[in-house]
């Protein structure tokens, strides 16, 4: 995909985020967990993620009830990224809406590692 594509897509979902990904950016936004600053809807060709903090190679994914379907492109998706030396953490929506500080104390643990 073209990086012109790519660029608007990533506004695109920026401006159209899921809510599962309000709520969890709206504790991640303005390096609120441990001082770590992240940043969403983050361009790694040919992909875009949920979440990354750069500084730790860590990414933070939000799966749906459509990633059920996409198994096989979530496992290619994960493999190239992780050959760029990331980190993929994945959380299913329900998570953040049920068990928010669960999910943030596991991001801070790889944060510290």
């Amino acid at each position: 995909m073209k990086k012109e594509i790519l660029q608007d897509r990533a506004q695109d979902l920026r401006k159209k985020q899921a809510p599962a990904e309000i709520i969890l950016w709206d504790r991640l936004r303005n390096r609120q967990l441990a001082g770590s600053k992240f940043r969403r809807q983050f361009i790694i060709a040919p992909y875009i993620v949920d979440f990354i903090c750069i500084k730790k190679n860590l990414i933070i994914e939000l799966d749906g009830g459509q990633h059920m379907d996409a198994k096989s492109y979530d496992q290619k998706r994960d493999s190239f990224i992780i050959s760029k030396g990331f980190k993929i953490l994945r959380y299913w929506n329900n998570e953040v809406f049920n068990e928010l500080e669960s999910v943030l104390e596991d991001v801070l643990r790889k944060l510290e590692k």
